[in-house]
């Protein structure tokens, strides 16, 4: 509950005075101070009524306020003795952890960070002496330079009060976002266009990675080509920043911990972005975490390829709903990728290739499905040459500009049945079984 309204009346019940006039004002004397005693004493137990007590659940937020602000202002300003005094003085692992998530962080560019108090609601588990209780907040934070709005994620505490005095003394992470700085010290390294942050990795390799980052993101700009496309309307009007930030944390096991996903599904795969489709801010967007491992067994081009591609994702994202299928925005991202090199076809669609000579050309274009990490070995590498393909053939026949508009047209839409048959007859002037007519076509014209 967080109000408590208290009201108190007459009812009308009971027995009904007797005796003479004085008797009767005696009892109403007494009745009336034995009442407000009584109404003291709930006013003491509960902080309501006129007294105004302040030790209710309106208080307790106001309280827990106070001490997330005080405790977000002591990181901001690099205050690590007051940032510690927020947290509980008898949680000594719970203050471990957060001192050391305190050095992590020195290196990381902090534009802003904030908690906005959700909730608060039922005790926490005891343990240990003072009252406590469970609140969940969001962490707001902005990376300076970079984030042009603010990177939300939930944190669920436990609160305990002693003394008068409130103390974070314990976090739930099982549900929760993970952050870099939670595995690690973390490195930063600034680029011309990009911020590259680390764990558990040399400072060159960084580097390196940074001057990928700064040669996709130009790549990604000349491939998106917002100038001339309508820009101003439809669904994501601001061009995007061209900037990207990217993660590489110390092993594919901690890349899955970031991404909250089984590390199975990113043993082979380079590099993922995160973001929530149609960049909403409320998800952790957008990074590009990069698997160390993987990424490492790629020589030169690959590794460019990889940055580019995903950089491709951070353009796009405020262009991309649930509309878009994944052929069009995987096609996309490994269009930008390859344009400008001088990959043929048959280079860049060696699974492909192989399935066209065994006699198994696509017949459709591949499903979201098929982009899944499980089933047939090959399957999801040709998923991604086929919406390559799809795209490079729009850009060849209708030219770049117009498969940008057709990417935006799609996304414009808030449901996928008939998104893309729309943006094919509005943008490109074919129907959706002429153009898969033609993708089939052009297929076995390019890897033949």
């Amino acid at each position: 509950m967080r109000d408590v309204t208290g009201r108190w009346w007459w009812s009308g019940h009971g027995e009904k005075p007797e005796g003479d006039p004085g008797a009767r004002r005696a009892r109403a004397r007494r009745a009336g101070c034995a009442l407000a005693a009584a109404l003291l004493t709930l006013q003491a137990l509960c902080g309501c009524g006129a007294l105004g007590l302040s030790t209710g659940p309106d208080s307790d937020d106001r309280a827990v306020r106070a001490l997330l602000d005080r405790w977000a202002t002591a990181l901001r300003e690099r205050d690590e003795r007051a940032f510690l005094a927020a947290v509980d003085p008898a949680a000594e692992g719970y203050r471990a952890e957060q001192r050391k998530v305190f050095t992590n962080l020195a290196a990381v560019p902090l534009a802003s960070w904030t908690y906005r108090l959700v909730r608060t609601g039922g005790f926490a588990p005891a343990q240990g002496d003072g009252r406590r209780i469970a609140a969940e907040a969001e962490l707001r934070y902005r990376l300076a330079g970079y984030d042009t709005a603010p990177v939300t994620t939930t944190a669920r505490l436990t609160l305990v009060e002693r003394d008068k005095r409130w103390y974070v003394a314990a976090e739930d992470t099982r549900s929760a976002h993970r952050h870099l700085w939670e595995q690690g010290a973390v490195t930063a390294v600034r680029g011309e266009r990009s911020l590259v942050l680390g764990v558990g990795q040399d400072r060159q390799r960084l580097t390196d990675l940074a001057r990928a980052a700064d040669r996709a993101v130009p790549a990604v700009s000349a491939a998106w080509r917002q100038e001339g496309t309508g820009q101003g309307a439809g669904r994501g009007a601001s061009a995007w920043p061209g900037r990207v930030v990217v993660e590489m944390p110390a092993s594919v096991e901690e890349m899955a911990a970031l991404l909250d996903s089984p590390v199975s599904n990113y043993r082979g795969i380079a590099a993922v972005t995160t973001g929530e489709v149609g960049g909403t801010g409320k998800a952790p967007a957008d990074r590009v975490i990069v698997n160390p491992q993987a990424y490492g067994a790629l020589g030169t081009f690959g590794r460019q390829v990889v940055l580019t591609h995903e950089t491709a994702h951070v353009a796009t994202r405020a262009l991309t709903s649930a509309a878009t299928p994944l052929w069009l925005s995987e096609g996309f991202a490994d269009w930008a990728a390859y344009r400008g090199t001088d990959r043929t076809a048959r280079q860049a669609a060696p699974e492909l290739v192989r399935a066209v000579a065994a006699g198994r050309s696509p017949r459709e274009l591949p499903t979201d499905e098929d982009f899944g990490f499980a089933g047939e070995a090959g399957r999801l590498a040709r998923a991604y040459e086929e919406g390559w393909l799809a795209c490079r053939m729009i850009a060849d026949r209708w030219g770049e500009e117009k498969l940008v508009a057709f990417y935006r047209a799609v996304g414009d839409h808030d449901r996928r049945p008939g998104a893309v048959a729309s943006a094919l007859r509005s943008v490109l002037g074919v129907s959706q079984a002429g153009f898969t007519e033609q993708w089939r076509a052009y297929t076995a014209s390019e890897l033949r």
